[in-house]
């Protein structure tokens, strides 16, 4: 029984990148996911991803390009404001402006950059770097 799909699918995309996969499986499927896969293509943490309907709810195929030294969720998903996200990235991150905090906003999934230029606070889901 998977009690957080999306922590499943980033410790999926880790283990695959450190055993130099190219392409990993990702189920069962979400728009979260979805959507957090979408800011890691964005930022080119992965090549591209689709969504692959087996008829059990769906899979995501991702295919990786080297670029992860780490990712992961944040538990439990705090909520965030404008002012607090220095806070937070000198916590999830190495260093700063390296790596990205992944935040749900009511704009939707964005990063910690896009949502301190937006002025608007959210839900940390996860972090990439």
């Amino acid at each position: 029984m998977q009690y957080d799909p999306l922590n499943d699918a980033f410790v999926t995309i880790k283990n695959a990148q450190e055993r130099g996969k190219l392409q990993c499986v990702i189920k069962p499927s979400s728009k979260l996911i979805g959507r957090t896969l979408r800011v890691m293509e964005e930022h080119d943490y992965i090549n591209q991803f689709e969504y692959v309907e087996d008829g059990k709810g769906g899979v995501y195929k991702v295919h990786l390009n080297g670029h992860i030294n780490s990712c992961g969720v944040i538990k439990p998903r705090r909520s965030v404001k404008r002012a607090e996200l220095g806070k937070f990235e000198a916590r999830y991150l190495p260093a700063q402006d390296f790596g990205v905090l992944i935040i749900s906003t009511n704009k939707g999934v964005i990063t910690h950059t896009q949502a301190r230029e937006l002025g608007i606070g959210g839900r940390l889901i996860g972090y990439v770097y």
